[in-house]
């Protein structure tokens, strides 16, 4: 079978009207159904087998679902380099936030100077998934021992109207007050996000279990 007949063979129809309900930006004709952990076995499943390049290389897509399993792929590619000309390759076709969020290279963590420097590139771009990709890099690998303050000006310097992307800073910035909180509250005190983006990270802040009920209450004076 095709790697697209393959994804067929695991369509769950009632699944991919649930997930219609939750990508606005998708026609729902793209969708085929596909559950994430069964994507994610073929991934392992086509890695072990090879002869997926060509599947990688036919971008566009036609299937939101083809587009998540290119995303496993490349979240599975061992070397630093080939992984990064993949995502390279792959972000301007990424189209919806749950392609975006799938993909999480477990090389990256092996390499983290060459990331911060790709991150910055990212999350400059004005395409709104290559964005929140790099903020979403950066708050998956730089928010504990490798930590410095100054990576959270990288998310509070992105102006955009996007959605997508002001919920990546506020997901960012929430995730920073668990994690860092003494360095991450004065971009609250200050002011330093937009107000939509300030409250939605007070928001997803005080529904964390990370964060404690003394923080959350000072949270709750800040709104704007």
């Amino acid at each position: 079978m095709t790697i697209r007949e393959r994804l067929f063979s695991l369509q769950d129809e009632r699944y991919a009207a649930f997930q219609a309900k939750l990508l606005p930006t998708v026609d729902p004709e793209r969708i085929i159904g596909v559950r994430v952990p069964l994507a994610r076995k073929l991934a392992k499943e086509l890695r072990k087998e090879g002869g997926y390049e060509a599947f990688l290389s036919e971008l566009p897509h036609e299937y939101y679902d083809e587009n998540m399993l290119h995303g496993l792929l490349i979240s599975e590619e061992k070397d630093y380099e080939t992984c990064v000309a993949l995502v390279q390759r792959f972000l301007p076709f990424v189209d919806n936030w749950a392609v975006c969020d799938i993909m999480s290279p477990k090389v990256f963590k092996k390499h983290k100077p060459q990331l911060l420097e790709k991150i910055k590139e990212w999350s400059a771009s004005s395409e709104v998934y290559t964005c929140r990709f790099g903020m979403e890099m950066l708050m998956t690998h730089f928010l504990d021992e490798d930590f410095q303050p100054e990576y959270l000006e990288i998310p509070a310097k992105v102006r955009s109207e996007e959605y997508y992307v002001n919920m990546m800073i506020a997901w960012f910035f929430a995730t920073a007050l668990a994690k860092q909180w003494d360095w991450t509250l004065p971009y609250l005190v200050e002011r330093r996000l937009f107000d939509w983006t300030h409250n939605k990270t007070i928001q997803k802040a005080r529904e964390s279990f990370r964060i404690t009920k003394e923080q959350k209450d000072l949270l709750k004076t800040m709104r704007v």
